[in-house]
């Protein structure tokens, strides 16, 4: 089913990439298992399908939906969102040079550090905060310019027109990992990326019981065709049930958004000033350093915060055994509020400050999720 020209995100979540089944009527998309595909006696495939690793149609389906969502040309399906980044990294060349922020996934690092480091790939890791500190990395081989807004797992704040500025003087790639952000509280294609990124087993899957990830193309280009090239012979693509997962989990996500949304600003509000905590680490909070450009670049400041407890590493750990609704788990973006210590998980080298707790807040009432953390910090 197509949808107007001019519908807006969230009808676009509704409708994209859903029809009704023209064998049986189906309104439910139904899930198409096979992964080989009718050969005609001439050697053609008037479906457009031959082996599902390369093209199916629950993916096809996925894809249509997410290139919509953010308004870009193409969207590519991957099996996780370090996936949809290793193809995207791939898709440059070895001596090609990347700028990776200072806050970015850990993931994101270990790839650019021990997978692509030794494949020829060079890097720098830059604070993406610090305009001038961006520019000064720029070499002549620079050819991606990464950035993470907001940041995991401290909810720094970048200024993602400036950094597009930089990286289209350039000649370079803008990408922006936008997980967090999700296409209904940061337009990042508009804001000039040229590609966005997510781990789709967050927001868009939206239960906690599906991995994935996405590229989604603000347009076609060269490297695009590379990107679609490595998606069909590396073969990190989700199975059919996963696509058919994040695609529904698609029709609910404005819905999901804006109460994760809501309800971060108010446990943030709720936890701000708080004598057991250091800091509150929300860009929906007007001492937040990064607040004036989360104003004017997100429709929704998301439902992730991070706090750091007095006491240190011990203290934050001891926090997260006394919580009672919050589950501690890794991954964020389900329906449930999760809490975890992101050091403990990251590991020694870390970067992230040790007395920092990760919060994904979920779809409760807020004031359950408040009073539980207030119950977990003490009274300081």
């Amino acid at each position: 089913m197509t949808t107007p020209p001019t519908a807006r995100p969230a009808t676009i979540a509704v409708r994209a990439g859903h029809a009704p089944d023209p064998v049986t009527g189906a309104i439910a998309e139904p899930i198409t298992l096979s992964t080989t595909f009718l050969r005609e006696p001439d050697g053609t495939f008037t479906s457009g399908y031959i082996y599902s690793r390369e093209k199916a149609p629950n993916r096809t389906a996925l894809e249509g939906a997410l290139a919509a969502l953010d308004g870009g040309e193409d969207a590519a399906a991957f099996s996780s969102g370090l996936a949809a980044t290793s193809a995207l990294l791939q898709a440059l060349r070895p001596g090609d040079h990347v700028i990776c922020p200072r806050e970015v996934y850990y993931g994101v690092k270990k790839l650019l550090g021990q997978v692509f480091a030794p494949w020829g790939l060079e890097h720098s890791i830059v604070d993406t905060t610090d305009l001038d500190a961006v520019r000064a990395a720029v070499r002549p081989t620079t050819r991606l310019l990464w950035a993470e807004s907001p940041s995991n797992p401290t909810v720094a704040v970048s200024d993602l027109s400036a950094l597009a500025e930089i990286a289209h003087a350039a000649g370079a790639l803008f990408a922006v990992d936008n997980t967090w952000g999700t296409p209904f509280g940061q337009r990042v294609l508009e804001l000039g990326a040229d590609v966005a990124m997510y781990s789709t087993t967050k927001y868009h899957g939206g239960h906690s019981d599906v991995l994935g990830g996405a590229l989604v193309a603000r347009t076609r280009g060269a490297w695009w065709e590379r990107v679609r090239m490595l998606q069909a012979t590396m073969g990190a693509v989700p199975s059919a049930f996963d696509a058919w997962l994040i695609h529904r989990g698609i029709a609910s996500m404005e819905c999901r958004v804006q109460r994760h949304s809501s309800n971060a600003e108010s446990v943030a509000r709720g936890l701000e000033g708080h004598p057991a905590l250091e800091a509150v680490h929300y860009p929906g909070l007007e001492r937040h350093p990064g607040h004036a450009i989360a104003r004017r670049q997100m429709r929704m400041f998301g439902g992730m915060i991070s706090i750091q407890v007095k006491g240190g590493a011990a203290e934050a750990l001891a926090v997260t055994g006394r919580v009672r609704l919050f589950t501690r788990a890794t991954s964020l973006g389900g329906v449930e509020s999760l809490i975890e210590h992101r050091h403990s998980i990251e590991g020694p080298e870390s970067p992230t400050p040790p007395n920092l707790l990760r919060l994904s807040i979920g779809l409760e009432d807020p004031q359950d999720l408040l009073d539980d953390l207030r119950m977990a910090v003490g009274r300081g």
